[in-house]
């Protein structure tokens, strides 16, 4: 097990390091921790500051389900064990949940309430009494009922509470070393989906499968937004840029054809988070 030491010293620009100690005290006067661990940029860097803190007062759980890539979960586990932080991965079925598949606009405070509720139960089981989760400044920016649920439940947000944009952890994140600086923001695959559109197991593998294809091609940043029969593709600007150069339309199609797709389209707006709630505003 590769242990990340704790404190490292780390040069930070004036108002950066105000932010990262006042986050260090936030955290602290709580005396444990339970993350909500996705292994994104957001969680990586909240459960290493933790681990530092707490030692062995700090747990993370990552929830498997439909809703995320298998090397995701893969991924976080073997982050949770580089900071020597127990991980506990528990399996959550979030189709049953009522009203979660028929995707209404509240479909993500549903399903926020279901799985910290099982986070803070199974952490009760380790005298742990305090759950945070990764959400930043930014994220107050998008439509985000979730976070009604996490105040219900007394989920607190240590990132928000010290002020950190994305920007900001992605920089201290790389200051410390963490491999995780410069990966593409997290989502999960039921926000690939139109509100009212009826969210199946089958659909959801068809994105997965679809993105781990680009991923394949080399791209970064994107995300494949299904429309039933189409294929809706949201590239970054390098990836644009990559498909012209590799000429990887033909390719892209026939591959999302097999998939189901009947058909496949570039948005010329190009990638952009939370563009399934564009329609809500």
């Amino acid at each position: 097990m590769l242990c990340i030491k704790a404190d490292e010293a780390v040069n930070l620009p004036e108002i950066l390091q105000k932010k990262y100690d006042r986050l260090k005290q936030i955290i602290t006067m709580e005396g444990d921790a339970v993350i909500g661990f996705s292994g994104g940029v957001d969680s990586t860097f909240l459960l290493k500051v933790c681990a530092e803190i707490f030692k062995k007062k700090v747990l993370a759980i990552t929830i498997k389900s439909e809703l995320i890539p298998a090397n995701e979960v893969d991924a976080a586990h073997d982050m949770a064990d580089r900071f020597g932080v127990r991980h506990i991965i528990l399996k959550k079925n979030v189709l049953e949940l009522p009203g979660f598949v028929q995707n209404h606009p509240d479909r993500c405070y549903i399903c926020k309430k279901a799985i910290f509720s099982q986070i803070k139960k199974k952490a009760g089981l380790y005298g742990i009494h305090h759950c945070f989760d990764g959400s930043n400044i930014d994220d107050a920016e998008d439509f985000r009922p979730g976070r009604i649920a996490l105040d219900e439940l007394g989920v607190r947000s240590p990132l928000v509470e010290a002020g950190f944009l994305k920007s900001d952890i992605r920089a201290v994140s790389e200051a410390l070393k963490l491999p995780t600086w410069n990966k593409p923001a997290l989502a999960c695959l039921a926000s690939r989906f139109p509100y009212y559109t009826k969210i199946t197991k089958d659909a959801l593998k068809q994105v997965e499968r679809a993105e781990a294809f680009l991923g394949e091609l080399g791209m970064h940043l994107f995300r494949v937004r299904h429309h039933d029969i189409l294929a809706r593709i949201e590239l970054g600007a390098k990836e644009k840029k990559l498909l012209l150069k590799f000429n990887l339309c033909t390719k892209i199609v026939r591959h999302f054809k097999k998939l189901g797709y009947k058909y496949v389209s570039l948005d010329l707006e190009g990638y952009r988070t939370g563009s399934m709630n564009e329609a809500l505003v």
